[in-house]
């Protein structure tokens, strides 16, 4: 109601201000004939935070045709942070922590350190942010994770598509790299109906050859390089394509800690310094990946013979009813049956099953396997990162953010804090805090969402075509 009125005023104001402006033109109005019925003053006279209140209802479209009404509210409007900040939180496609995360620390490609004082965040211009965030392109976001390929529009909540990475489904490792990931974007452009010339892309490189030997080294910049010689063969305008636990961390709202990724086929522990992997201090992995969890809970399945027709049913019963014991041996001692009833394939009824699959996470021996325990392994990759003094924050390795699918069992992070406080003496456990997957198996895809969405973006994250060339022909010379 009040936002209508306000309209209508400011119709009047418009039509008071060209009434004025034509008779002071002319010069037909003589000295004593009263002023229009809707002079400026009226409005002017409104208090600010009336004002401020009002044009929230009415949105940012008609706060922009405000302020060219009287230098006073464009002042007021433009200076006002927090009402372009209630525009962005309205019209934005991602959370608003997320979103001053993001315009915060990772606007520069480079990302600051944390945590930060309060001032610094103060510092954002939201209106510039919300005026540069209004004019850009949509962009393609894929999550090219070691198992499943998540991707689809910057602007929406989350992925709209899902198919095997180019790892499993696109050739066989005898297929030449260049050739399936060709296959690969070519199919997810299909399916999205969209030029690959109409947008940029935001794509995750899947966490794979681990080591800082040269060996590693190279492999890992082959494939970064036939990513982009893929996209660009393709005509897509720019490219950014960042490690995906570096986009996990992202979507956890932090630049430094260690992302424990639970990938297809092993977990990694990976150390990461203001949005850097640090490979030279070490980047643990352990044997087990969300494959042998499955395979884990099909044997145990078979031993009480319960039969399916495939491993997906396997899959969903390790979604829906798994989970991690805090103490593993307390729970031997419980009732902890539940029942799903699968479509086509019947009910099940899991006992002892549901957390006896999770504990080979710590326990591997369990499931036949030689390896560390994924606690271990964490304990392992802090201790390093401690006695390697990178920064004088001693506390950047203390947040733990887990990533992939079957990081996403109950009690895994309650289970991993408590194991590393254990394990570890109390001068480096102090202040440890694990986080579940901030998005569940998509977290890795809504760090990409992050950074497609930024008021910077393409700029300093994305290489075009024509860098890319120069670059390479650069390389060549010397």
């Amino acid at each position: 109601m009040m936002a209508t009125l306000f309209r209508k005023l400011c119709v009047c104001e418009t039509t008071s201000s060209n009434s004025n402006s034509n008779s002071n033109n002319h010069n037909h109005q003589s000295s004593s004939e009263p002023p229009p019925s809707c002079s400026g003053s009226l409005l002017e006279s409104l208090p600010s935070e009336i004002v401020i209140q009002i044009v929230r209802l009415l949105g940012p479209k008609q706060a922009a045709q405000l302020s060219v009404l009287s230098r006073k509210w464009r002042s007021l409007i433009s200076s006002d942070n927090q009402l372009w900040a209630h525009f962005l939180e309205a019209h934005s496609p991602q959370p608003w922590d997320s979103l001053l995360f993001s315009e915060t620390f990772l606007t520069d490609a480079y990302p600051l350190p944390l945590p930060t004082s309060v001032a610094q965040m103060q510092s954002v211009s939201f209106k510039k942010v919300y005026g540069q965030r209004a004019r850009l392109p949509c962009s393609v976001i894929i999550d090219g994770g070691s198992g499943y390929c998540k991707y689809g529009w910057s602007t929406l909540s989350s992925p709209s598509w899902r198919s095997a990475t180019f790892l499993q489904e696109f050739g066989n490792v005898e297929t030449p790299i260049y050739t399936r990931l060709r296959h690969f974007f070519w199919t997810i452009y299909s399916r999205m109906q969209t030029k690959p010339s109409s947008q940029p892309v935001v794509v995750s490189i899947p966490i794979c050859h681990y080591d800082d030997t040269e060996s590693a080294k190279a492999s890992r910049r082959q494939l970064k390089e036939a990513i982009y010689t893929a996209l660009f063969d393709m005509n897509v305008p720019a490219v950014c394509a960042l490690n995906q636990a570096v986009l996990a961390l992202y979507a956890a709202e932090q630049t430094s800690g260690i992302v424990v990724n639970i990938g297809f086929q092993v977990t990694s522990v990976v150390p990461i310094l203001n949005g850097k992997v640090m490979r030279k201090v070490g980047v643990e992995v352990v044997g087990l990946g969300a494959l042998k969890l499955t395979g884990f809970l099909r044997e145990q399945l078979q031993l009480n013979n319960m039969n399916f027709d495939s491993m997906y049913t396997v899959r969903m019963l390790k979604e829906k009813l798994c989970y991690v014991a805090i103490d593993y041996e307390a729970e031997l001692s419980k009732d902890t049956q539940a029942s799903f009833e699968a479509a086509g394939e019947g009910l099940f009824i899991l006992k002892k099953e549901r957390f006896q699959t999770g504990e080979i996470l710590f326990q591997p021996r369990l499931a036949g396997v030689r390896a560390m325990g994924l606690h271990q392994a964490v304990a392992l990759c802090m201790d390093h990162c401690h006695s390697a003094e990178l920064t004088e924050d001693t506390n950047w390795f203390k947040t733990v953010v887990l990533c992939g699918g079957s990081a996403c069992l109950p009690g895994l992070p309650e289970r991993l804090e408590k194991e590393l406080h254990g394990l570890l003496d109390p001068d480096m456990s102090d202040g440890i805090r694990v986080l579940p997957p901030p998005y569940g198996a998509d977290s890795a895809w809504f760090g990409a969402k992050m950074i497609g969405n930024l008021s910077t973006f393409p700029g300093p994250w994305c290489i075009t075509k024509k860098q890319f060339r120069q670059k390479h022909k650069t390389n060549r010379i010397w």
